[in-house]
């Protein structure tokens, strides 16, 4: 990436199409590239037309906010880092992007008082961190029927309790289309 590129993430699909979104430095934040994204949004028919989504490590907003462009029904945005959280909000009023709620704090935090079913679950935590494979179990009953898990790490976690529906790998990064494993 340039450095008049950095800090910044280019929506590439739908009704928000190459809109720039910026973000501001963190250590943590590692943009989902384009490419990926591309990927996944193939692998889900470029349509989320009625999803309730939820981006569970929101950082730069960009897998959110492609669901979003692609009109999904609502996407839930979650991040912890109060100065990354700034961005999406002002990203989000700078779309107008209504059907985007966001919450400022942890996953955990979160889900802890979540009601809601999602279709579409887009998980991206800190790659230095262990928090995707303590997550995956906690987000089972907050799962529509037919949902859909998105994740994206250094390393696959074990997925015993999960099906595999596409996975990729893109440099460092390994990400995989997931759902429930059948009973």
């Amino acid at each position: 990436m340039s450095a008049q590129h950095k800090n910044q993430v280019r929506i590439i699909g739908g009704q928000y199409n190459r809109r720039i979104l910026k973000f501001p430095d963190s250590l943590a934040l590692r943009p989902t590239p384009d490419r990926v994204r591309e990927t996944l949004y193939n692998w889900l028919g470029q349509d989320c037309t009625g999803m309730l989504c939820l981006d569970l490590f929101s950082g730069s907003g960009a897998l959110g906010f492609e669901a979003a462009s692609r009109n999904a029904k609502k996407v839930v945005m979650v991040e912890a880092a109060k100065p990354v959280f700034a961005a999406i909000k002002s990203n989000k009023e700078l779309l107008k992007a209504d059907h985007i709620e966001l919450y400022c704090g942890t996953a955990e935090r979160y889900l802890s008082t979540c009601k809601e079913q999602f279709d579409l679950v887009l998980l991206d935590p800190p790659f230095a961190t262990d928090l995707l494979n303590e997550i995956l179990p906690q987000i089972v009953p907050f799962l529509a029927p037919e949902a859909r898990v998105y994740i994206e790490c250094a390393t696959l976690p074990e997925l015993t309790e999960w099906e595999v529906l596409r996975e990729g790998k893109a440099g460092t990064v390994k990400y995989a289309l997931l759902c429930r494993a059948s009973a």
